[in-house]
C-alpha cells in the first residue's frame, strides 16, 4: 500500500461570516435538529472575537460521509465541512447524543496566535 500524506491541521482560522473556515476555542453545546446535514448539534462560542459568532454562522456538529478512513485513504485528507466540525457519520448520533445541551467542547489548534489570544486558557 502507498504512503499517505494527511495534513492533520487545518492552517487557516476564522470568525467572520462566509469565511468557511473553523473556529477555535471552546464552545458550550446546545439543542440538536434535523438539518441538511442530518442529525446537527448547535454549538455556542464563548471566545469573543475567536469563535463568538459560531451560532449566527451556522457552524454547528455534524455527520459527514468524507470524515472515513477509504475518503482519506482516497483522497488523502479529510474533506472539507465549510467550518463544521464533522465527525463519522455512523458514530454521529451516538457522539452529538453525548455532547448535547451543556457540554463544554473544546476544539484545539497549536496555533501561536490563538494561544495569544484565548483569554480563557491563558
Amino acid at each position: 500500500m502507498a504512503e499517505i500524506q494527511v495534513r492533520r491541521w487545518s492552517l487557516l482560522f476564522s470568525n467572520k461570516m462566509s469565511s468557511y473556515q473553523s473556529s477555535p476555542g471552546f464552545y458550550v453545546t446546545g439543542q440538536t435538529y434535523m438539518g441538511s446535514n442530518g442529525y446537527s448539534l448547535k454549538l455556542q462560542g464563548m471566545e469573543y472575537g475567536i469563535n463568538d459568532k459560531a451560532l449566527r454562522r451556522a457552524i454547528v456538529m455534524h455527520g459527514a460521509d468524507y470524515v472515513d478512513p477509504s475518503y482519506i485513504e482516497s483522497q488523502g485528507y479529510i474533506g472539507r465541512s465549510l467550518g463544521c466540525p464533522a465527525v463519522p457519520v455512523d458514530e454521529a448520533e451516538d457522539i452529538i447524543n453525548t455532547l448535547r445541551n451543556g457540554a463544554c467542547l473544546f476544539i484545539y489548534v497549536p496555533h501561536k496566535s490563538y494561544i495569544a489570544k484565548s483569554s480563557l486558557i491563558r
